[in-house]
């Protein structure tokens, strides 16, 4: 232990240095501005800005693109409140619970819940980081196939729930998710499959973005238009403000969502240690156990304090989560780290278990600048919180035309497709009349995240079980989770049979 603190302390010095201590700043104000831009993400600016770290030792380089990725969890947030369009897939499930207290004009509790739970989830997937990383690593070794569809299936069951009362919508709300990711080439055999119309611009599958962009940005935009026309053109959006006393009022609620924060820490923080697994499903999981676990599920979806600070702070431990098996295994976490890989290689920095002996400045200057990035992130995005409530005070027909460029470039941006544009568009008309029908969006956009990882995972489990559902029951890990997963799916049915079978009895007496 004193041993670590002692690194530790050698880190900070490098960390601290005045080059990177500035490259810190700069990284998280560049990343919290790259975050909230629809499209771009913390993949795209990590790669843009790549180039410029060769001007920089090694050292401070990975230090200012490890700063720009936690800017931009941070900054993920901000166009999904405001805007009601998620910056990154991470910030998806932020969107659920931050667009509606935006829009009853608690833009600004929402924002400060993002920022205070993103850095409750930072900080604490940092000190899992600098205190347990050699035994964390040996947990995502032996993380399997097996395992991971295990883990997406709980996922799913964290789900089944989100639809309300209503089961059967949230259940075909999944399936047309699923339907969705299928899209594309088949993964093992090559064969193009869905292809509507033999229209090539669906070979290369349906972007996850161009899906949430599209039934949170244009189908939140055209249900607001129809809502301010109700109101007789009044706009809901323009009564957000900022005051010392109404800040102090939003942290003091914010602590009853403790619960949500730390469960969302530490759950996010070991899903994002998976190979693969990333960011996203683990701000969708908490966001749903969230829900389970809170005293008031049903004000889930209609602005839910829990409901913003358990995703953020799931997303932020995830970021953090998803550099410990890149720099102990060499083998990234999320697409990010994945860049951030790349450039270590580039720089002659061996990823794997002798890093930590051969390199030992660097690394824990790297650990403690995560510690700083943390700290100037939610002060720069504090700090921001009155020009982010600016937008809202915008008349809305002057933000309902620059919400539907955004969900253009958005949608354009990770394929360069204009395939994709068109899609986005008739996913924006789906999710309104979802939205009319009163189907639930959660599931259908969670299965079109996590369908792309769960066939895989399911079909390699299967070949090497020779077809047998047994392996997912005969391995200790898989078989856990696999077991809290069915349990967990079949609650809500369980449920349902007992208030049945409770209202019999009461119907009889009457």
């Amino acid at each position: 232990m004193m041993e670590i603190i002692s690194l530790l302390a050698g880190g900070f010095a490098v960390a601290f240095e005045p080059l990177n201590l500035m490259l810190v700043i700069i990284g998280c104000t560049l990343g919290l501005f790259i975050g909230a831009m629809p499209g771009l993400g913390s993949v795209n600016g990590v790669a843009i800005l790549l180039p410029l770290t060769f001007l920089v030792p090694p050292t401070g380089a990975i230090i200012f693109l490890a700063a720009i990725y936690y800017g931009a969890m941070y900054g993920g947030a901000i166009s999904s409140i405001m805007l009601g369009i998620p910056g990154a897939s991470t910030a998806v499930a932020t969107t659920f619970d931050g667009r509606p207290l935006a829009k009853q004009g608690m833009a600004d509790k929402a924002l400060t819940a993002a920022a205070v739970a993103s850095f409750v989830g930072g900080t604490i997937s940092v000190l899992l980081f600098t205190f347990f990383a050699p035994p964390l690593a040996h947990v995502a070794l032996v993380f399997g196939a097996p395992e991971e569809f295990a883990l997406m299936l709980l996922a799913f069951a964290t789900f089944v729930g989100l639809g309300g009362d209503d089961i059967w919508k949230t259940i075909f709300s999944i399936c047309i998710g699923l339907v969705l990711s299928a899209v594309g080439l088949d993964i093992i055999s090559g064969e193009p499959r869905l292809i509507f119309a033999d229209i090539t611009g669906f070979m290369h599958g349906i972007n996850f973005l161009v899906l949430a962009i599209g039934i949170y940005g244009i189908g939140e935009m055209l249900w607001t238009v129809e809502e301010n026309h109700k109101a007789g053109g009044r706009s809901m959006l323009s009564e957000a403000t900022v005051t010392v006393k109404r800040t102090i009022a939003n942290l003091r609620e914010l602590l009853g969502a403790w619960k949500a924060m730390a469960m969302g820490s530490f759950l996010g923080y070991f899903v994002g240690i998976l190979p693969a697994a990333g960011a996203t499903p683990g701000s969708l999981m908490a966001y749903g156990i969230a829900k389970q676990i809170s005293k008031e599920p049903d004000k889930f979806g209609e602005g839910a304090i829990d409901g913003v600070a358990a995703p953020e702070a799931a997303n932020n431990a995830a970021s953090t989560g998803s550099m410990l098996p890149m720099l102990t295994l060499g083998i990234p976490g999320s697409p990010t780290t994945a860049i951030l890989l790349g450039g270590m290689v580039i720089w002659g920095l061996e990823p794997g278990p002798l890093l930590f002996t051969q390199h030992a400045d660097f690394v824990w200057g790297l650990i403690a600048s995560l510690y700083v990035a943390n700290f100037f992130a939610v002060v720069i995005n504090v700090a921001f919180i009155p020009v982010f409530i600016a937008v809202l005070k915008m008349p809305f027909t002057i933000l309902a035309p620059i919400i539907f460029v955004l969900c253009l470039i958005g949608g354009y941006a990770p394929t360069k497709d204009l395939h994709d544009v068109w899609l986005m568009i008739i996913f924006g008309i789906v999710g309104y009349l979802m939205r009319k029908l009163d189907y639930p969006l959660a599931p259908a956009v969670l299965a079109i995240v996590l369908g792309p990882l769960a066939e895989p995972a399911l079909r390699q489990s299967l070949l090497i079980g020779d077809g047998s559902f047994n392996i997912f029951f005969s391995r200790p890990y898989s078989a856990s989770i696999m077991t809290a997963a069915l349990v967990l799916m079949f609650l809500p049915v369980f449920k349902l049979i007992y208030d049945k079978m409770k209202k019999k009895p009461q119907a009889a007496e009457g």
